[in-house]
């Protein structure tokens, strides 16, 4: 099965289309996920971006990073928060000129393939997974965490029926039935786990060197054009990050950020427990923005070139991670 020209079409078109943004903005749109939920939903409902910021924000919802990355190339997007290292290492890999500004969230348990129940398919029978129907929204975390699950169990892909699913499409189909495994994250892969089981845990997954982390990312030209404006708008985010480490703001924050996560506050807790919230300086060191995303984008591009899932992946991605804003915020 050729994956390629599905997953590229889904950047390529945008990729080198102009309008990121004007300087000194006064108006912006910003991407993030529903069911999806993370301590800068506290900020964004209590107006502090704006309060802080001195512009107009306006959110919008996407179900998958790679729409994500065609809005940001298309300048329907100025900033998007934690879409996956994946859907941006294709679109940075197709010549989108995007960057990471930071760590948005680390979470290896909430990214996930379910296989179907009635399968009976566990990590010692993973084999038995060739032939069968997977829905997988492809250039994502998961569709990365996919590939090298795949290979770490020895499953040749090409003989399985990959179908290209958002999440939320691909956990009502594992339920009714209409595929043998789900991949994806959050609230949907929540309920795919109702009707399944992993292969591999979290931490297992790991120890495999399959690490799962989000990002906030720009078009490189708008972070450009507005360093203070980007810089302000992370340290809102670090700042929410910071107040929800401590618990006792737990009572106050979950029932904000469940309510604009679109989820019941049980379930947002379930979810955000999985979470990582790394602090600013500890995404300026090497683990993470120093030098260790960079190496990780690279990898993960490499997986996506010998899949036949993009055409090549770029020399370097340094110049894809711009830590400028980020710096800035930390002395804010």
């Amino acid at each position: 099965m050729k994956l390629k020209s599905k997953l590229m079409s889904a950047v390529a078109g945008a990729a080198f289309l102009a309008g990121a943004g004007a300087a000194q903005a006064q108006e912006i749109t910003v991407a993030y996920f529903l069911e999806w939920p993370m301590p800068f939903q506290y900020a964004k409902e209590m107006g502090t971006y704006e309060d802080e910021m001195g512009v107009t924000i306006n959110w919008r919802a996407f179900d998958t990073g790679t729409a994500m990355s065609a809005a940001m190339a298309s300048g329907d997007v100025h900033l998007s928060v934690s879409q996956g290292v994946p859907p941006f290492v294709v679109a940075a890999s197709a010549g989108q000129d995007i960057q990471v500004l930071d760590v948005a969230v680390s979470y290896a348990d909430n990214d996930n393939c379910v296989v179907a129940e009635v399968l009976e398919i566990d990590k010692d029978s993973a084999g038995e997974l060739e032939g069968r129907k997977v829905a997988v929204p492809l250039g994502t975390a998961a569709h990365y965490g996919f590939l090298k699950q795949m290979n770490h169990f020895g499953v040749d892909i090409s003989t399985m029926d990959v179908v290209n699913m958002a999440p939320p499409e691909g956990a009502a189909a594992i339920a009714q039935g209409a595929v043998d495994m789900f991949c994806g994250w959050g609230g949907s892969l929540r309920r795919a786990k109702e009707h399944g089981n992993v292969l591999l845990t979290g931490a297992e997954k790991e120890a495999l060197g399959i690490l799962v982390f989000d990002v906030t990312s720009g078009p490189a030209a708008f972070v450009a054009e507005n360093h203070d404006l980007v810089a302000s708008f992370l340290k809102v985010t670090a700042d929410a990050n910071a107040m929800w480490a401590d618990s006792a703001n737990r009572d106050e924050m979950l029932p904000v950020i469940a309510k604009d996560s679109g989820m019941d506050v049980e379930a947002t807790a379930a979810t955000i427990d999985t979470f990582v919230f790394p602090p600013v300086d500890e995404q300026l060191t090497e683990k993470w923005l120093g030098g260790g995303a960079q190496d990780f984008m690279k990898g993960v591009a490499e997986v996506f070139v010998e899949a036949g899932s993009i055409d090549s992946a770029l020399a370097t991605y340094e110049d894809n991670v711009n830590i400028g804003p980020l710096s800035s915020a930390s002395g804010m």
